[in-house]
């Protein structure tokens, strides 16, 4: 069985991916409402217009999972990108991989900090949402409309997933 070990996650090493959503990627940071207010503005593209999709806000609420933990499926979305942004303040684990002909390559894992979101390019291969400590809320961006926008893939053998 194949072992990952998370890292911490971070902007340059999840850029394959997709976009680390974090005051710190920003394209620009700039005061707006007479001052009171800093935007940190452009920090992931919401990209759902494929096949004349459009853009949802929801939230998801994750049961925690405990580590070593196994997973066996991966999935992706072909027509829009999803972004995940933690609304507790709790770590989570990121699992995505590359895509190598039309399937998951080799895994990698990130430990996401509860104040750093993700935003999972169009087409990344990722697992769903895993929580950790405790039941969790996220607030989700992505692509509502028709047309299939959910591929699974169940991998071959499972993935371990272990503490570091």
């Amino acid at each position: 069985m194949k072992r990952l070990t998370p890292r911490p996650l971070d902007a340059d090493s999840f850029r394959p991916f997709g976009e680390v959503i974090e005051p710190d990627n920003a394209t620009e940071i700039r005061l707006i409402n007479n001052g009171t207010t800093t935007r940190f503005h452009d920090i992931a593209p919401v990209d759902v217009a494929s096949g004349g999709g459009h853009a949802l806000i929801s939230i998801f609420r994750g049961k925690p999972f405990a580590l070593p933990l196994e997973i066996a499926m991966l999935e992706r979305h072909p027509l829009g990108s999803q972004a995940f942004m933690p609304l507790d303040a709790r770590p989570y684990l990121v699992v995505v991989a590359p895509d190598e002909g039309g399937q998951p390559g080799e895994p990698v894992a990130f430990l996401a900090s509860g104040k750093q979101g993700v935003s999972y390019a169009k087409g990344t291969w990722h697992h769903p949402l895993i929580s950790l400590e405790d039941m969790s809320d996220f607030l989700v961006v992505d692509r509502g409309g028709t047309g299939s926008n959910l591929v699974e893939f169940f991998l071959p053998e499972p993935v371990r997933i272990e503490a570091a």
